[in-house]
């Protein structure tokens, strides 16, 4: 008996090894099949997706509201607007009575404008009693056989005035400032007495001025001297001469400056 007992169990040990091999080896070729398959990686993929969905859904429940940034960001969001809403609601109210405002300053306005131009707008009949008026009125006297002795007495003395007035008017004298340059003729001629021989030369509008001695060369000075003329009364060409006449101590005068006052 116990012969046919160890026949039989190694007989059906090959069929054992079977079905354990299927057992061990069944989970392993659907994870190599799953490799091979892109489909199932896709579902697979898919599946997760929406587990990790549902989970971050479920974590924002109404009880942690509160605490959730979401949520505080969008009751901000609801107050500001509200607040917005308010401010526009104001401006609109006070740019309607702005609006009402304008308009009744503008009626005014046009009303006053209409008034005033209505009283200013003359009649034809006092248009041709303002002409009539201006004819009547002679500015300057009447040369007629009409006008009194009394109306030539006062145009007379209206003359006079005016001729009296105008005369008083200050008259503007042209003055011209010059400077010359009086050249001597050697290192010996005495320059103090040659300025005072050309300050000798006087006439009406003629004035005197500054002096100094300027060096020339080689120990030889030339005489700067300045002078205001009236431009009607002295000429420039008559004072040169003037001074070139000096032939004991000039040997040149040259106009070194020459401005009007």
């Amino acid at each position: 008996m116990k012969v046919e007992a160890q026949d039989k169990f190694w007989t059906d040990k090959s069929r054992y090894d079977i079905a354990e091999k299927r057992f061990y080896e069944g989970p392993q070729k659907v994870t190599d099949r799953s490799h091979y398959s892109p489909l199932v990686s896709e579902i697979a993929k898919a599946r997760e997706h929406i587990q990790n969905s549902l989970e971050k859904i479920d974590g924002v429940t109404l009880d942690d509201g509160s605490k959730s940034p979401l949520a505080s960001r969008l009751s901000q969001l609801e107050s500001e607007n509200k607040d917005l809403k308010s401010e526009v609601a104001t401006l609109t109210k006070l740019f309607n009575a702005l609006l009402k405002r304008v308009d009744t300053v503008e009626a005014q306005l046009n009303l006053t404008n209409g008034e005033a131009k209505k009283a200013e707008a003359p009649t034809s009949q006092q248009k041709e009693q303002k002409d009539d008026d201006d004819d009547d009125v002679d500015l300057f006297g009447s040369d007629s056989e009409e006008e009194g002795e009394e109306a030539a007495r006062i145009r007379e003395e209206r003359l006079a005035a005016y001729a009296a007035k105008k005369s008083k008017k200050a008259v503007i004298i042209a003055k011209s400032n010059i400077i010359l340059d009086v050249k001597p003729w050697d290192d010996e001629t005495d320059l103090k007495v040659m300025e005072t021989e050309i300050r000798k030369i006087t006439l009406d509008g003629l004035l005197w001025g500054a002096s100094k001695f300027v060096p020339v060369a080689f120990g030889i000075q030339k005489l700067s001297i300045s002078c205001v003329v009236e431009d009607d009364k002295v000429s420039i060409d008559w004072l040169t001469e003037e001074i070139e006449k000096l032939e004991d101590f000039v040997q040149s005068v040259d106009i070194a400056a020459f401005n009007k006052i």
